[in-house]
């Protein structure tokens, strides 16, 4: 059975960075061209990152999703994939990816037991893109959708992040580009989470907002009941039958139900996306602790854990962003690349 923490959230979704690299730029998470990377010899080998895994799995964590930075930049993922997909215990595996490179990787993933894609896709128009991003990447990440789609993922999905005044005209044709290719769509709001220095709370559109134009355009959209009450998404159906989630974490957080942990490529375990520090697994790792310490160390944080951060973000009587530039520079571990946001 799960560990419970302080709040009687179990432990079992366990978010695993593979790099904090990342080949674009996007505004809402790293808006710098420059940035201080973790040291190559403190990020963690396959076999340390599959070691840690089973830690997990052996205290409850049922789902395991690949992350960066852009996990595909870790040469020879599949190599990893292929380790936790043979691990007992572990009912999903799944990966999050800004889709550059998935059209040359896809088929081996799916053939080495990688379960599910999400891809971010935050606008249908090239030159949106380029300026989101700073990179003219968009018709490679339109074909790893594809690639996704040819490779047989089950229950792939996209992901965008709505910016006011930056791509919040395209909810509709998003949502319809999902529909046609059938993906399922989930619109995030905009986070004050690490690198994300431009966040202001008017460049917020909130899931009202978003389910308010999607109804001017489409009709009202009702609840449709997730098969996962922990999962961020809240799920909506149109009329036509077209699902869609909303991640509103900024506006409508759901602290009280996160069984989320994240564990950076340099073996620091967050449990909680806005923690200000995490518990370094690495050393002990390294120095050659049993899995039955390491476990120890885990269920000892993991049953004092009060973490309600994007609660308490939503409680100040005036919010910022999280971190400045000079901090981020410091501590690259706030960045929410690092931590596999």
């Amino acid at each position: 059975m799960a560990p419970l923490d302080r709040l009687g959230r179990p432990l079992r979704n366990l978010r695993l960075s593979v790099t904090d690299r990342c080949n674009l730029r996007c505004s809402y998470c790293m808006p710098e061209e420059e940035y201080v990377w973790l040291p190559r010899g403190d990020i963690l080998s396959f076999e340390e990152l599959a070691r840690l895994a089973d830690v997990f799995t052996s205290l409850g964590v049922e789902k395991i999703r690949l992350t960066g930075g852009e996990p595909l930049l870790r040469r020879d993922l599949a190599l990893l994939v292929r380790m936790l997909a043979a691990r007992p215990g572990l009912r999903d595996l799944a990966l999050t990816t800004n889709g550059v490179l998935l059209a040359e990787q896809a088929a081996e993933l799916a053939a080495a037991g990688l379960a599910r894609v999400t891809v971010s896709l935050d606008t249908l128009r090239p030159e949106r893109f380029r300026l989101l991003t700073r990179r003219d990447e968009h018709a490679r990440v339109l074909a790893g959708i594809e690639a996704a789609r040819a490779a047989g993922f089950r229950d792939t999905k996209l992901n965008t992040v709505v910016l006011r005044g930056v791509n919040d005209d395209e909810l509709v044709e998003l949502l319809e580009f999902a529909r046609e290719r059938g993906l399922e769509l989930r619109f995030i709001e905009y986070m004050d989470v690490g690198g994300a220095t431009g966040w202001n709370a008017a460049s917020v559109v909130s899931r009202a907002e978003m389910l308010a134009r999607i109804a001017q355009r489409l009709g009202p959209a009702t609840p449709d009941a997730s098969d996962d009450p922990s999962a961020p998404a809240e799920r909506f159906r149109l009329a036509d039958g077209t699902r869609f989630g909303i991640i509103a974490s900024t506006t409508e957080p759901f602290c009280r139900s996160c069984d989320r942990a994240r564990l950076t490529a340099d073996g620091l375990w967050y449990t909680c996306l806005y923690a200000p520090n995490g518990t370094d697994l690495r050393a002990p790792l390294r120095r050659g602790a049993s899995d039955e310490e390491l476990a120890a160390r885990v269920l000892g944080v993991w049953r004092e854990r009060t973490d309600r951060g994007a609660e308490e973000r939503l409680a100040l009587a005036e919010r910022r962003r999280l971190a400045e530039v000079d901090e981020l520079r410091t501590d690259p571990h706030l960045e929410m690349h690092t931590r596999g946001g």
